[in-house]
């Protein structure tokens, strides 16, 4: 048995490779892919050669990126955490053969796994199966967003994510999925207000077609326009959090010029290059600003016992069924073979083509 995988053998060279399918054993089970989304931020990383880890060594005792050897070196085969699923194949009572599930494995035609050490998310049934690419990792990243805005607020007293986020100003700074996705849980979880900017014309028509209310920040000064708007006190005006999903420089400033004094910004984002245009002798400065960075590999402090990994995929899955639809619509922008995904991973890192959320059929 073979599986095809996509790697990136090289920056900007991107193959569909064979490899020998890893065989059964006790306590394990066999998946075949049914649908293996693109995350274009970190994945297209790899294809341009931006990626830290295929620069320097990371070390994760220190927590600090060091000089050496690349810590994932070309060929990259394991990349991607947008995968669901069908068993075809069970030695483990913990899966059952026919069980649809997301997972985190990379772009490939099948995987075994131990449930003991790689997470099997069940789909519900009412779920479209397509749309549980965003189970497994990416929807956890934008429910851990509101948890760590909950947790600035709340410290490890957070309940719920609406804590982050009830009738609260909310601002999101990226219009891309992540962004999308963040926006949606903060207005489901009763933000006073959600204001999406982003610069892209596509990208804000996406967000509207998902009822969310948009700004451009290339039109006015959007921190103006939000800070006239949002008033709390004499000298207090602005968003009471931003959710910063924009991985560049200009969009965490913005991000900082939007804040109320002391606020937070939550940060998604994956830089890729430097920051000098983050002007921290500025708002940052005097008008004590925090910025936060909430990545999927911690949550806050004190709330990783009752803030696990499931608990944000079943919030994602709750996020999936109130919105689904319009999600499936608006924010899926592309559904290609499994066969084209080297032609399109160059494409897109090139800048050739261009999609809000690519997902892979097999």
């Amino acid at each position: 048995m073979r599986d095809r995988v996509v790697a990136v053998t090289a920056p900007g060279r991107v193959e569909l490779v064979e490899q020998d399918a890893a065989p059964l054993t006790e306590g394990t089970f066999r998946v075949e892919t049914l649908y293996s989304g693109v995350s274009a931020g970190t994945e297209l990383s790899f294809v341009k050669g931006t990626n830290p880890y295929l620069n320097g060594t990371w070390n994760p005792g220190l927590g600090l990126f060091q000089p050496g050897e690349a810590s994932t070196p070309y060929p990259v085969t394991r990349f991607g955490y947008m995968q669901v699923g069908r068993v075809v194949e069970s030695s483990t009572p913990a899966v059952a053969v026919g069980a649809v599930g997301a997972m985190t494995y990379g772009h490939r035609t099948g995987h075994v796994a131990d449930p003991l050490t790689e997470r099997f998310v069940p789909l519900p049934e009412d779920l479209d199966p397509l749309l549980g690419v965003y189970v497994a990792q990416l929807g956890p990243i934008c429910a851990n967003g509101l948890l760590h805005a909950a947790a600035d607020l709340h410290g490890a007293g957070v309940r719920s994510l609406a804590d982050g986020v009830r009738g609260r100003r909310v601002a999101v700074v990226g219009a891309g999925v992540v962004a999308l996705l963040t926006a949606l849980f903060a207005t489901r979880h009763g933000a006073a207000s959600v204001v999406v900017l982003d610069p892209t014309p596509q990208r804000r028509a996406a967000a509207e077609a998902l009822g969310l209310a948009v700004l451009d920040p290339a039109v006015d000064d959007p921190a103006v326009v939000l800070k006239s708007r949002w008033a709390h006190a004499a000298g207090d005006r602005g968003a009471d959090v931003v959710f910063q999903c924009r991985g560049q420089a200009w969009a965490l400033q913005l991000a900082l010029r939007l804040l109320r004094p002391q606020g937070v910004v939550i940060d998604l984002a994956f830089y890729q290059a430097g920051a000098d245009a983050v002007r921290l002798g500025e708002e940052f400065h005097h008008n004590g600003l925090s910025v936060c960075c909430a990545q999927i590999g911690r949550v806050p402090r004190g709330l990783a016992s009752t803030w696990d990994r499931e608990r944000l995929s079943a919030e994602t899955i709750d996020l999936l069924r109130a919105y689904g639809r319009a999600v499936r619509a608006h924010l899926v922008s592309a559904v290609v073979p499994f066969e084209e995904a080297p032609t399109l991973l160059t494409a897109l890192a090139e800048r050739r083509r261009q999609e809000l959320q690519v997902v892979l059929t097999c």
